[in-house]
């Protein structure tokens, strides 16, 4: 296969078990307690990367870097999975997902900001479209039926924008 077919299929792959990762939350934030699903989801994926880390040989990361890793791991370790466990208490698989479609506006608006770079005004617009379809599309859902679960996803969302969160 060549480089740009593998790279589809690798996109695709990852887009899979992305949208299988919810629903699989879901299932298991009604019997289990959502500290423990996010220790089953870090614990794995931390003793995979130290074992990455060690046989590829990586250099260190300079003194400077360790603060804003740290506040990366947390956020991508407990922060997503542990919110989102939470919420998926209080919310319907289908009515989550959608604030998850936020992240990505949340990562490009504070990316945009926390680089100093100034876009074109077609960025902003298509950002704000963007951001009004999924909430017009989320309001026409019940909204108020899941409060609380709406609660957790905007601060998601938000922690994602505070360098919180992972996204």
């Amino acid at each position: 296969m060549d480089s740009k077919a593998v790279s589809w299929l690798n996109g695709f792959i990852g887009v899979a078990i992305f949208a299988g990762s919810l629903p699989a939350t879901r299932v298991a934030a009604l019997g289990m307690d959502p500290f423990f699903l996010t220790g089953a989801r870090a614990v794995p994926a931390a003793l995979l990367a130290a074992i990455w880390l060690l046989i590829g040989r990586v250099a260190r990361p300079q003194r400077s870097d360790l603060l804003p890793l740290a506040g990366v791991g947390v956020s991508l370790e407990l922060g997503f999975p542990l919110l989102t466990a939470r919420a998926l208490q209080y919310t319907t698989t289908a009515h989550s997902i959608v604030y998850v479609a936020l992240l990505p506006f949340c990562t490009a608006l504070f990316g945009v900001g926390l680089a100093g770079e100034r876009r074109k005004a077609v960025f902003w617009v298509c950002f704000v479209l963007g951001c009004l379809l999924v909430m017009v599309y989320s309001g026409g859902d019940g909204l108020e039926s899941a409060w609380i679960g709406v609660l957790v996803r905007q601060a998601v969302c938000r922690g994602v924008g505070l360098g919180l969160v992972g996204g």
